[in-house]
């Protein structure tokens, strides 16, 4: 089947998921596998990008994430800052791709978030897909976040209690802005949601593959919008 170009999902979110094990059945480290998910993960943004979705937003490093082994933090906090400097220009000069970093700032070590930031900076004026690295964030911590603000709000009397609305809610978290989330995919085999996105995903579609996300290719990606668009979504309505 074909690609039905305009039904293209707006927004989609991915757990890179199993980049260790993919790693293990070749015999190598699970950084191995880190290293081949990065590269994998800027050629499936360029063919997104290409077709036209317009927001993908991808689970990196959870705030859970921190209890592996230290070696294997440690290259996740390291790898980032020699691959975004040595493919700097193929990842963004020469593409039309905008980069966000959503999650916690404060626990990222200096050079990673300097290099992220740096790539924030560069991208801010492009107008195609816009990929959001979740780095340090989980949805509780996120949405704990947003509740103090607008708790903080109502003590200090600029807002009312029965003020607070959904939308209120969605303008203080780190999506601020973006579109609804049209579908969630995670790879691996894993069933499970992760403390990602859990806000926003209310009315996504899920979608779980057994492929290890270093395998996960444009092909695979094709077949899951595919799938997407497939399905009957009301909303909780009913289709006429």
């Amino acid at each position: 089947m074909e690609l039905d170009m305009t039904r293209i999902p707006e927004h989609i979110a991915i757990i890179l998921d199993g980049n260790g094990r993919w790693a293990k059945e070749r015999h190598r480290p699970r950084v191995y596998g880190h290293r081949h998910g990065a590269f994998n993960l800027r050629d499936i943004a360029k063919y997104a990008n290409s077709i036209g979705v317009k927001y993908m937003t991808v689970y990196c490093f959870s705030t859970e994430n921190w209890k592996r082994p230290d070696d294997e933090v440690n290259y996740l906090m390291n790898m980032p800052v020699r691959y975004f400097k040595k493919f700097f220009d193929t990842l963004v000069t020469k593409t039309n791709i905008r980069y966000k970093v959503l999650g916690r700032r404060d626990r990222i070590p200096a050079a990673l978030l300097k290099t992220l930031e740096d790539m924030e900076e560069a991208s801010k004026d492009k107008t195609g897909l816009t990929l959001s690295l979740c780095i340090d964030y989980g949805s509780y911590d996120e949405i704990t976040t947003a509740v103090k603000k607008i708790a903080t709000d109502v003590k200090n009397g600029k807002i009312e209690p029965e003020d607070i609305t959904p939308a209120m809610i969605e303008d203080n978290l780190f999506t601020k802005g973006y579109p609804k989330l049209d579908l969630l995919i995670r790879t691996s085999g894993e069933c499970r949601i992760s403390n990602f996105l859990l806000w926003q995903l209310g009315y996504s579609e899920l979608y779980f593959t057994d492929t290890y996300f270093p395998d996960f290719n444009e092909e695979k990606l094709k077949e899951a919008i595919i799938d997407f668009q497939n399905r009957n979504r009301r909303f909780g309505g009913l289709n006429k």
